[in-house]
């Protein structure tokens, strides 16, 4: 593997999406290799692009680029918005959502006996199963639908730790150190294996943050894929050049 992202680096990008500041974003962007920030960057590159700032197109098209070599799930939703930002493809017939794809992920990979949720359409909100115990309101399942406003709650069914299993097993394919890729099949074989792979890495700082980047966007693009066949995107907004007093406002 190449040189990555750390957490220090990822604080600039995360920033610039915070803040709407799509010039910030592209400059952070060139800092650090595309292929282990597509999923956490797409949208904002794509509403970058939109907007038509200097760069976005540039790095519209090597996100695509990178996106169609990768080929994790997720990823195809995600170039379909890029190229409807670049003007290539009409924009996908969904509807866009401001929900939060790591606090879906969540949801989604939770533990099937006790987990799951729902969005709330309105907000884009995640709610883990457990609020709805400690407060007012439908719980979560088909029947949260049903109640009240049944145009408001999208609800999430908790898929388990199945998904979570092979990205432990894909990124061992891509560990170069042959010694820790051995200790680490060894790691996953039967009951435990997401803790003793844990400890296994925690030996090892660099492929630990490696790991936690590679596992982040595979969990995100599973819930961008997830989020699509529910007839839903993630929202984009549209970013501005500071300064330059034009500030549209509907969604790509």
């Amino acid at each position: 593997m190449v040189e990555g992202w750390g957490e220090d680096g990822l604080r600039a990008p995360r920033g610039a999406l915070h803040a709407q500041d799509g010039v910030a974003l592209l400059a952070a962007l060139r800092r650090g290799p595309a292929r282990e920030v597509l999923q956490l960057a797409g949208d904002g590159v794509a509403g970058a692009a939109a907007q038509g700032l200097p760069g976005a197109a540039e790095m519209a098209a090597l996100f695509l680029g990178v996106l169609q070599e990768r080929g994790f799930r997720g990823d195809e939703e995600l170039a379909d918005r890029l190229r409807a930002a670049t003007g290539d493809a009409a924009i996908p017939l969904l509807r866009p959502l401001a929900v939060d794809l790591e606090l879906l992920a969540m949801l989604l990979e939770g533990d099937p006996a006790e987990s799951g949720g729902r969005i709330d359409l309105s907000t884009g909100e995640c709610r883990p199963a457990f609020t709805d115990e400690l407060g007012p309101g439908p719980g979560p399942g088909p029947e949260a639908e049903e109640d009240g406003d049944p145009e408001r709650w999208l609800y999430v069914p908790a898929l388990g730790s199945r998904a979570g299993y092979q990205d432990m097993e894909l990124f061992i394919e891509e560990v170069e150190d042959a010694a820790l890729a051995d200790r680490l099949r060894i790691a996953i074989g039967g009951r435990g294996a997401f803790r003793r792979f844990k400890d296994v890495l925690a030996g090892d700082e660099r492929s630990w943050s490696r790991y936690h980047r590679f596992r982040d966007e595979r969990q995100r693009g599973r819930a961008r894929a997830w989020l699509a066949e529910e007839g839903y995107c993630p929202h984009i907004t549209f970013f501005a050049e500071p300064g330059s007093g034009s500030y549209p406002s509907g969604p790509v």
